[in-house]
């Protein structure tokens, strides 16, 4: 039973291991060819025509440098909107800077297209039938700007256009103090006359992301969800759609009766089309191989304009950085179900999703997400302390039975079945559980995976500072004994070269050593290739977990802390105190020559 405990703990350090390399060796990101046509500058690369089926086209046409523009001032946004389609496509986040600088650029989420890496919503009509593109508005049509000419939380602003069949349309676009905007467009038919046209909305954007990541653990690309169920579709995966001609591209269409919404989504930012809820509409993810450029859109039914009446539609774009609260205020507040989910929770949903909403409760009052980190460990070391209890509990009778264990080695011999049958019977005599002691280590390992998930995905870890050096937990320790922490006048390398993996930081060291000194709780085992595994393991722990994020790297000092804390006493009330220092003064000891001989004689 001991060998079977060993080799959990073999597998556990192998998957480990594993997450390691992929960390540290993440797959090749994917680069744009240079040659791609992933900036559209004329409207031949891309013809706006009709569809069959009335579906809108790609609508990936150049925007005039002389279309008028929209200025875009909130608490959280600024930017523009173009005259031209009317397209929200200037967008920076004023809360969050490129770097932890906070004189360096903001992040721009949105770009016109004629700049690199265009990405950009807008909304529009598609022709039903007699109707034609020049009646009504397609992505190159100049609106003209009626009155307030700044969109603010206050003060929405409105577009019109009149098309030669006397349907006249305006558009009024107004945003909250965070990242919704709500686009309402009204069509009065002052012909003859009934006109039928349906409305769609669109984010189109040309290539990959500059900063895609391309982590396997981490989503990237498309995500959206209908009717209750959650789409994400990365975007290699995208190009790996099947071709559909009559949309001229590889695409998939999803058909949503009740809810349901669809975006491209980055490691902390979203742009997100959302449809009015509780009616129907068609959900595309698109890829249009010639011109380079990934799209998503709504598609609404039909509607029916009579003469002299007029019709409404309204959708809804998300636009900014997946803060987990704002999120889900508009999933609670504002009826956009499931949008919690457009953030990565994984496949340990059900644990990641609980951790998060403790821990950015425990931010809110403690103020520190370094300390909050903490107070999480405490918490969940605390839930699972009657399992932990145990474990110590049946290590320390282990212990007890260690010279009964001892006389049936000697008894068995080599019959290897007698053995077992005995240590099999002891243990169930004395009602000991040999097994428990791998509780911890296997209870541990989901938790691990869904802090790791957490602290990557979530934006409230980006830049969030601890204290002194640590200034950003979502990434590595900057520190390094390259210049010993500081002290030497010259640089730590740079983050990902060979020397920066060799010359780890501070946290990865107190790692290090708090493992060292947890496993010198219990003496070395017996057996010369286990003892050189597990003297090895704390040290390679320490250099592969030391480029992984800091404030996993904290929850694991803490983890490491509380559990050395929890034997020891745990152990100590049952009458098998740990001999820490005697342990910790035979590791260092060196064999004595007997040693060797006496194995030799057998």
């Amino acid at each position: 039973m001991e060998n079977t405990k060993n080799l959990i703990l073999a597998i556990v350090l192998s998957l480990l291991v594993m997450l390691g390399w992929f960390w540290l060796f993440p797959p090749e990101q994917q680069a744009n060819n240079p040659n791609d046509p992933d900036i559209v500058s004329t409207t031949e690369d891309v013809p706006v025509t009709q569809q069959q089926a009335g579906q809108p086209d790609a609508a990936v046409a150049p925007v005039s440098a002389e279309a008028p523009r929209i200025t875009i001032d909130t608490p959280e946004l600024a930017g523009s909107i173009s005259t031209q389609g009317g397209r929200i496509d200037d967008l920076l986040l004023k809360d969050y800077h490129v770097t932890l600088d906070d004189n360096s650029d903001n992040v721009r989420l949105l770009t016109p297209v004629g700049e690199d890496h265009a990405y950009y919503a807008l909304q529009g009509w598609v022709p039903a039938g007699g109707l034609d593109f020049p009646d009504v508005p397609g992505p190159d049509t100049v609106w003209s700007i009626q009155g307030q000419g700044t969109l603010t939380p206050d003060t929405p602003v409105s577009l019109q256009w009149e098309s030669p069949a006397g349907l006249i349309f305006t558009r009024t676009i107004a945003v909250d103090d965070q990242y919704m905007f709500t686009v309402t467009d009204r069509v009065q038919n002052t012909g003859e006359a009934e006109q039928r046209l349906a409305p769609y909305g669109m984010i189109a954007r040309h290539g990959t992301p500059p900063d895609l990541q391309g982590f396997f653990v981490l989503h990237e690309g498309v995500v959206g969800r209908t009717d209750g169920e959650l789409t994400e579709t990365k975007y290699s995966a995208i190009e790996d759609l099947p071709r559909i001609a009559r949309e001229n591209a590889q695409a998939e269409l999803r058909e949503a009766t009740t809810d349901g919404w669809i975006g491209f989504t980055d490691h902390y930012w979203m742009t997100t089309l959302i449809p009015q809820q509780g009616q129907p509409f068609t959900s595309v993810a698109k890829y249009l191989a010639q011109q380079n450029v990934y799209t998503t859109e709504t598609r609404m039914p039909v509607m029916a304009v009579a003469p002299g009446a007029t019709i409404e539609t309204s959708q809804r774009v998300f636009a900014g950085a997946k803060e987990w609260a704002t999120i889900r205020h508009y999933q609670n507040e504002e009826g956009i179900a499931g949008f919690i989910d457009s953030i990565d929770w994984g496949w340990f949903f059900f644990l990641t999703k609980p951790i998060f909403a403790v821990l950015h409760w425990l931010n809110a009052h403690i103020g520190n997400m370094g300390v909050s980190i903490i107070a999480l460990t405490f918490l969940l070391k605390a839930l699972v302390l009657p399992l932990a209890y145990k474990s110590y509990v049946s290590m320390a009778r282990m212990k007890e039975l260690q010279p009964e264990m001892e006389a049936l080695k000697e008894r068995a011999g080599d019959d290897r079945q007698k053995l077992q049958k005995e240590m099999m019977q002891l243990y169930k005599d004395k009602k000991v559980n040999p097994a428990a002691g791998c509780l911890p280590i296997l209870i541990q390992i989901p938790i691990f995976f869904s802090l790791y998930k957490v602290i990557l995905v979530t934006i409230e870890l980006r830049h969030a500072p601890f204290f002194g050096w640590l200034q950003d937990l979502s990434a590595p320790d900057p520190s390094s004994l390259f210049n010993l922490f500081g002290l030497l006048p010259w640089a730590a390398p740079e983050a990902g070269t060979t020397l920066a993996m060799v010359f780890i930081g501070v946290l990865p060291i107190l790692l290090g050593v708090s493992m060292w000194l947890q496993q010198k709780l219990n003496p070395a085992p017996p057996d010369p290739t286990q003892q050189m595994i597990f003297a090895w393991m704390p040290w390679v722990f320490m250099f592969m977990l030391g480029h992984f994020a800091s404030g996993l790297v904290l929850y694991w000092i803490t983890n490491n802390l509380i559990t050395f804390a929890q034997q020891y006493i745990i152990m100590s009330s049952h009458g098998k105190r740990p001999d820490l220092f005697g342990n910790i003064r035979e590791g260092f000891k060196r064999k004595t020559k007997a040693e060797p001989e006496k194995k030799g004689k057998k």
